[in-house]
């Protein structure tokens, strides 16, 4: 199957270039997240992939044609792209919101029909915001609010979504909550979906492709239980950390190591060993 987005020896940035040679072909009607330090260009790549920044070299391609040759209403009518932190404008409510997404549907001359409006409850309804559609969203919590942005995204009927870090300043029940909802609209409805995320354990848990990015370089990616591992844990975030498996999900997690940097070890080993009700998959002398 062909990607329905792909990123081919793709180097961008602003005035000078943060993403270098970047190849990823996203799985269709998958979860693809993206991770690495602060400044490694997740974000940027992401923005290049939404065609908000332009190519220096290579190139974006959407469902095979270079993004930058496609209009702006046909990008839009194939993807949706939520940035870090949107903010509406004041007083806008949420039905209000959400009806923008039917926008690039729509025509100068021709007002909302009576399928727009189907398409804009069921994305409410999706999201579950439509018991607060008549408040305003700056007056909502900040789980309610990035609801909100999702659900504007999901009424745009794009195949393809991206969202920068969605879960940012949020507590980690609602993350989890979010999270969840993605993924469900990810396999429900076959759409294929890119996030950048923070959090390693809930990128390893939600991911079906992993993408590692270190200094402006995709460094790794494949599936979570490949490529989580304490390996490249430490090659992308300098980071020691043991790594177990999730006895219900068998997904990988990390346990950051607290020894003292002088008590480390580069003896690096792999392991298959019970300890509790977790398995140890992956290991290091620092956590013996």
């Amino acid at each position: 199957m062909m990607s329905p987005l792909e990123c081919q020896s793709l180097t961008t940035g602003y005035d000078r270039a943060v993403v270098f040679n970047a190849d990823l072909a996203l799985p269709a009607n998958q979860l693809t997240i993206l991770i690495g330090a602060n400044g490694c260009g997740k974000s940027t790549l992401l923005k290049a992939m939404a065609r908000s920044l332009p190519a220096q070299q290579g190139q974006v391609l959407l469902n095979g044609d270079d993004i930058h040759r496609l209009s702006t209403k046909a990008v839009a009518q194939k993807l949706g792209y939520m940035p870090q932190s949107p903010i509406a404008p004041e007083g806008l409510r949420v039905r209000d919101l959400v009806v923008l997404g039917r926008f690039p549907h729509q025509s100068l001359w021709r007002s909302p029909t009576a399928d727009d409006e189907r398409l804009v409850y069921e994305a409410m309804q999706m999201t579950d915001v439509l018991a607060f559609a008549d408040r305003p969203v700056d007056q909502l919590s900040g789980g309610q609010r990035q609801r909100c942005w999702i659900a504007m995204a999901l009424a745009q009927q794009t195949d393809i979504l991206l969202l920068d870090e969605p879960t940012t300043y949020l507590d980690l029940k609602v993350q989890v909550e979010l999270m969840q909802l993605l993924r469900r609209l990810s396999r429900e409805q076959g759409r294929t979906m890119v996030i950048v995320l923070h959090e390693l354990n809930l990128a390893a848990a939600f991911a079906d492709h992993l993408v590692m990015m270190k200094a402006g370089r995709i460094k790794h990616q494949g599936a979570p239980e490949t490529i989580f591992t304490t390996d490249n844990l430490l090659d992308v975030f300098d980071l020691n950390a043991t790594v177990y498996r999730d006895p219900l999900t068998d997904r990988p997690f990390c346990q950051p190591c607290m020894m003292p940097p002088n008590h480390a070890s580069t003896t690096r080993q792999t392991l298959v060993a019970e300890t509790g009700d977790v398995t140890l998959v992956d290991s290091t002398e620092v956590c013996a």
